[in-house]
């Protein structure tokens, strides 16, 4: 097999990874860390009491023991086992993490984290993306913030779709999906299982947020292919259930809200150069709604890419944040994004 040398050279040796989080999203990337040969879990912390204490096994429902022992302090966990990249999936603003993000930096380890906003943290705080990149540097590691969406399907993709244009004129990107891998957190930043008067209520309080991300991938976007933006502007709409809808962490019954029509808009000079459509929701399929990624550049030439059925949220999430692992160490040090990466492909 012909190699080829560069700064993205993959490491011979297996990347030791400790997973942060144990919910939804980081027990399944524990569970994909552990089939893969090029990278070893060698810790995992858990916030919540339960499991604590006891073989990662307990918490992924395994049979065979991983002889991993959940941990309750994460900087003890890091010491510990001295891993070469932390896989954090515990939240999803950049304030919101930014303590814990600052406390995997000081201890001179790479972070890839799945909270939306750092996908592209300078839509949202450039000041603390700021001190962010400024402490990875110093520190010498990388920061990078990933998972489907932001981080590839409305963005990545998008992104690299372009890369055949002539001219790009505009860009109308959806994504038609299912909800319900994801856990309690989504759910309810969602509205799922609320009522029209709850959900209406929950937009103006913020406490239901709909897709986090739209900010990140417009900017990301646009910066990518030199577009100038004036505004982003963001709509949101209840998405009501006529028919029963249960999963793993919600039971919607009808006339309760089972997901949420999120639209974002990069505006230029009036004009919508960028639309993104996520209408989100638990088991479409149940009113008959098919899933899909469709991406529609007008430009020369225009480019009109559907995949159906859609990546699967969750476990394309997981897929995407565990493919980065084995690049993360060659990577730029300081704050970067899925632009400074490499073309993601599956990892070993």
């Amino acid at each position: 097999m012909h190699k080829i040398p560069g700064a993205y050279a993959l490491t011979k040796k297996p990347v030791k990874v400790m997973q942060w989080g144990l919910g939804a999203m980081g027990s399944g990337m524990a569970d994909l860390i552990l089939k893969k040969k090029g990278m070893k879990l060698v810790a995992a912390y858990k916030k919540r009491p339960e499991g604590q204490g006891k073989d990662l096994c307990k918490v992924l429902n395994l049979t065979k023991k991983t002889g991993i022992i959940v941990g309750n302090d994460p900087i003890k966990e890091i010491r510990k086992h001295k891993p070469d990249v932390v896989i954090m999936a515990v939240c999803s603003g950049v304030k919101e993490g930014f303590d814990d993000i600052m406390s995997v930096i000081e201890e001179k380890v790479n972070l890839i984290t799945i909270a939306e906003e750092m996908a592209y943290p300078w839509a949202y705080d450039e000041k603390l993306a700021a001190k962010l990149d400024k402490a990875a540097l110093k520190n010498g590691v990388t920061v990078l913030g990933t998972g489907i969406n932001p981080g590839f399907v409305l963005d990545s993709l998008v992104i690299m779709l372009s890369g055949a244009c002539r001219r790009v004129d505009s860009i109308e990107a959806s994504r038609i999906n299912d909800l319900s891998p994801f856990g309690p957190t989504v759910m309810k930043s969602q509205g799922v299982g609320t009522t029209k008067k709850e959900f209406d209520s929950g937009i103006k309080d913020g406490s239901i947020v709909g897709h986090i991300g739209f900010p990140a991938s417009i900017c990301m976007i646009a910066d990518a292919m030199g577009i100038e933006l004036d505004e982003i502007k963001e709509s949101r709409e209840p998405i009501m259930s006529k028919t029963e809808r249960k999963t793993k962490y919600v039971h919607v019954k009808p006339g309760m809200v089972a997901g949420c029509k999120h639209i974002g808009y990069g505006i230029r000079k009036g004009k919508k150069v960028i639309t993104l459509i996520h209408p989100q929701q638990v088991l479409p399929e149940k009113e008959g709604i098919k899933t899909g990624d469709y991406i529609k550049i007008n430009g020369d030439p225009n480019v009109n890419v559907a995949n159906s059925p859609e990546y699967p949220g969750g476990i394309g999430t997981m897929a995407v944040t565990v493919n980065c692992i084995p690049f993360i160490g060659n990577a730029r040090k300081g704050l970067i994004s899925m632009l400074d990466m490499p073309v993601l492909r599956i990892a070993k």
